[in-house]
């Protein structure tokens, strides 16, 4: 008789079943309109993007590692009877060791869709996310960090670009050449950018940093990507919100919201917000207002 696969074998096995690479979470989003079955926040139950594949591996694999070493399980199907009660547990630990709303908030998320239930440890209250709570990207100084080991000539090209496209990490990775393109009304975009959960989009060079992004691939082949590699502990974040700031400010002419308390009517320039947050790969004037605009 064969060997049988293991707990964390086990649980690959079920990521990979999971992966719907190629199918636009939008389009699953529309049907369920349709259907009269969408609810927010909305998932389809499948991974749409290698991004978060790996981020909730990753957490999907430490919980079934804690199971294994509190509980003593040892099979996947041990824990699937269990899961509610064990997934509680886990989440009230972190709660209470004071991971942040937004860590909680994923690590359920994840073993939701691994599981296969929306409603997994409802009983364990959350604690709330609030804007003054963020830490990530905040500090004046955050975007002008770098690696020690990078040479002045090799990051000052990387951040320039950075700063006038706002991309995410796995997207500046994967970025090629051709994708780079001049319209005709002298504009330059990044075309077919690939963003989560399977999204496709254009992205606008910032104004007035055009030259900066064309002299990058001035003369290189289409197919060839525009870095090889990007540094492990950059704080690629701090990039795009820069950019948001800077898209914003260029398309409005309205200074940008107040860092905290209440937005007084009328303060926003709403289509702005909307074109900053498309730009951003992101279709939620919240998530733009909280993470980038504020």
């Amino acid at each position: 008789m064969g060997k049988r696969p293991g707990l964390l074998y086990e649980a690959q096995q079920r990521l990979d079943s999971l992966m719907a690479l190629g199918q636009s979470r939008a389009h699953a989003k529309a049907q369920a309109r349709v259907l009269g079955i969408y609810h927010w926040p909305f998932s389809d139950g499948k991974i749409h993007a290698y991004t978060t594949r790996t981020t909730y591996q990753n957490i999907v694999m430490r919980f079934l590692c804690w199971c294994r070493a509190t509980h003593g399980t040892k099979r996947l199907h041990e824990i699937d009877q269990r899961a509610d009660a064990l997934v509680s547990a886990y989440l009230q630990l972190h709660v209470q060791e004071g991971y942040s709303p937004w860590t909680l908030a994923t690590t359920r998320s994840a073993l939701r869709l691994f599981f296969g239930s929306p409603t997994l440890a409802s009983e364990v209250p959350l604690p709330a996310r609030h804007r003054e709570a963020i830490r990530r990207s905040r500090t004046p100084s955050s975007h002008q960090k770098r690696p020690r080991y990078m040479s002045p000539e090799a990051w000052q090209d990387l951040l320039a670009f950075l700063g006038a496209t706002g991309l995410r990490r796995h997207e500046a990775r994967a970025l090629r050449v051709g994708q780079i393109e001049r319209l005709t009304d002298g504009h330059v975009v990044l075309a077919h950018v690939h963003g989560k959960g399977g999204k496709i989009r254009q992205v606008p060079v910032l104004p007035g940093q055009e030259t900066t992004v064309l002299r990058l691939v001035e003369g290189r082949r289409s197919e060839e990507k525009v870095f090889s590699r990007l540094p492990k502990h950059l704080d690629i974040h701090a990039y795009r919100r820069a950019y948001a700031q800077a898209l914003y400010q260029s398309l409005s002419d309205r200074p940008l919201p107040p860092p905290q308390g209440r937005l007084p009517r009328g303060i926003l320039d709403e289509e702005a917000v909307l074109v900053v947050s498309r730009a951003l790969g992101h279709n939620r004037r919240d998530v733009v207002l909280t993470s980038y605009l504020r």
